[in-house]
């Protein structure tokens, strides 16, 4: 499936959760805010939002410092 994240083009398995995105990309979900489809999904919903063709996907990591 084709599913767009942070602006790319990305060719998936059918199949995936975001939490399964997630861990793809090598991003850590306690720190992650998504967005599918222009709404914020809860990191509690990670595992059960299952990916569909066609979705746009923005993964936003919070990063401390000063």
């Amino acid at each position: 499936m084709r599913v767009i994240v942070n602006g790319r083009e990305m060719m998936l398995d059918g199949g995936l959760s975001l939490r399964d995105l997630i861990a793809s990309v090598h991003a850590d979900p306690a720190v992650v805010v998504a967005e599918l489809n222009r709404n914020i999904v809860p990191s509690s919903a990670f595992s059960e939002t299952m990916l569909q063709d066609g979705d746009r996907v923005e993964l936003l990591s919070f990063v401390g410092g000063g």
